[in-house]
């Protein structure tokens, strides 16, 4: 596809019908494009706490700056992992060698290392309805000898770390972290089978999940040896949230837009999250004129995908009275998969599954995105707040900010009924190269299956570009609307002044923790 030159921000870009005729893909692209490269320059990633986002972060930040923004970046520390490679392997009494991925999991934040060692299990809770606390106390490890050992411990009550933590202290070479178990395999899936987990920071010794039912097994294998190796990177970095606000609108009610800009280690992270990053930039560049009755204050959040921290420190670094100047939080993550649904944050829990609401005024922001694919005539589905983004911090109780998005699909699968509503492919992931190399602009010459990729139409390296454009003029839709009017959301408009004088925003405070890197 051949891409146009730059669209000029035009101070007239006041309503949905001309922000939306400013925003092109081939604008979004562009910055898509510009992504890959700084990627392809600085070992094909732009994971947090690496040159890849640093320049990442340099490249918005730019844009920004010279579009006329105020523009902050705020700098934090957390914990970077990388993983190289990993096996698993019973050892005794049958050797069997198991596959990454399918029988086991590397947890995120593992400890490096070749561990061989008999297994010993920690306050399990095998029957129905299984309510584990195993690992969670030191007591657990009472008068187990693991020196040199592999502990297994049970999914439940306490964090993942907390458990590889103490059995580490209690003197376990490795740990095996089974899923519960509770529930019903019908209804409780992702308590049986083989699931992802983070252990929030580095620990010392070599940590894998596995499910319910292997965990059982390995449980009930008397003198069961395995063998763990991890090839892991895990230490204290320093990253950074670029955060900018308009010079004008209402500082006490504040909309907020964003975007994690960080890909995962593996690869340059062309739609996840290249693509709602792009987006959002275009966005703000070709708005950047306009003087919105309300402040419009866009994020691109760093080190999401370590466990939403970025987005987690912002909030955590807020007083009170400036949580409460932020009118609502509009997020887009992965909003270009190639197999992709249009997916709407169910603001109201209209579907009923999952997660309950989010804050008052979710369902009204739902209910906009709604009516912007209707007006196209075209379909969508809810999307669960499962907590996986960076709308988490926002809605989690005591801060309840109304909160709403857009989101395309990720690992999970596409249905047959989803396929008659918006093409594709049903039965393969919304997105096959989620979290992998081939998340780039060539997934396949990256390594993503040639024959599956030649099924899915209207493709720019991992992105599907009607999806983008569509979602592109959604976000501009929203962010326009409610930059102008939040009254749908809030109700009754609020009084100015509450947590500072006019002008000086919550967003500009924060120059005083280190901003600027």
């Amino acid at each position: 596809m051949a891409l146009t030159a730059p669209v000029q921000a035009d101070p007239n870009n006041n309503s949905v019908k001309k922000l939306t005729k400013a925003v092109t893909v081939d604008g979004v692209l562009r910055h898509l494009d510009t992504f890959q490269r700084i990627a392809d320059a600085n070992g094909g990633t732009r994971a947090s706490g690496t040159p890849g986002y640093t320049a990442s972060a340099d490249y918005v930040a730019d844009k920004l700056t010279k579009a006329g923004y105020q523009v902050t970046r705020q700098s934090f520390d957390f914990p970077f992992y990388e993983e190289f490679g990993s096996t698993f392997a019973q050892v005794a009494p049958t050797p069997t060698a198991y596959q990454d991925g399918v029988d086991y999991d590397l947890m995120e934040y593992s400890g490096a290392g070749d561990v061989t060692g008999g297994v010993v299990p920690v306050d399990l809770s095998l029957g129905n309805p299984a309510a584990s606390t195993s690992g969670c106390e030191a007591a657990d490890f009472a008068g187990l000898n693991l020196a040199g050992k592999v502990a297994l411990v049970q999914r439940g009550t306490c964090s993942f770390g907390q458990k590889a933590v103490n059995a580490e202290a209690a003197g376990a070479a490795g740990v095996i972290i089974m899923n519960q178990g509770n529930g019903t395999r019908e209804t409780n899936p992702d308590r049986y089978e083989l699931f992802a987990g983070t252990l929030g920071g580095p620990v010392g010794i070599p940590a894998v999940s596995v499910s319910f039912d292997r965990g059982v097994q390995f449980a009930t294998t008397a003198g069961l040896v395995v063998r763990i190796t991890a090839d892991t990177q895990s230490e204290i970095r320093t990253t950074e949230n670029v955060i900018a606000q308009t010079r004008t609108g209402r500082t006490d009610n504040v909309v907020m837009a964003g975007a994690h800009l960080d890909s995962v280690p593996e690869g340059s992270g062309y739609n996840d999250n290249g693509s709602g990053s792009a987006a959002l930039l275009e966005v703000a560049l070709q708005m950047a004129k306009v003087k919105p009755n309300n402040a419009v204050r866009f994020a691109w959040w760093g080190a999401e995908e370590g466990g939403l921290l970025g987005s987690n420190h912002y909030v955590a670094e807020l007083t009170d009275e400036q949580i409460a100047d932020i009118a609502l939080y509009l997020n887009f993550d992965m909003v270009g998969s190639p197999n992709y649904v249009f997916g709407v944050y169910d603001g109201d829990d209209s579907a009923q599954s999952g997660s309950g609401p989010g804050p008052e005024g979710s369902a009204q922001i739902e209910a906009l995105f709604e009516q912007f694919y209707a007006s196209r005539k075209l379909a969508t589905v809810p999307s669960d707040f499962t907590g996986r983004s960076d709308y988490g911090p926002f809605i989690a109780a005591g801060v309840d900010i109304p909160a709403g998005g857009l989101f395309t699909g990720a690992e999970g699968v596409k249905t047959a009924e989803e396929a008659k509503l918006f093409g594709g492919v049903a039965g393969e992931s919304y997105d096959p190269c989620y979290h992998q190399a081939c998340d780039s602009r060539t997934p396949v010459a990256d390594g993503a299956d040639a024959a599956l990729y030649a099924k899915f139409g209207n493709l720019h390296g991992n992105v599907n570009t009607f999806a983008l454009d569509v979602n592109a003029d959604a976000i501009a839709t929203a962010v326009i609307t409610f930059a102008y009017d939040t009254s749908a959301v809030n109700g009754v408009k609020r009084s100015p002044g509450k947590s500072h004088n006019a002008g000086k925003s919550a967003q500009a405070t924060h120059q005083g923790h280190a901003l600027v890197r």
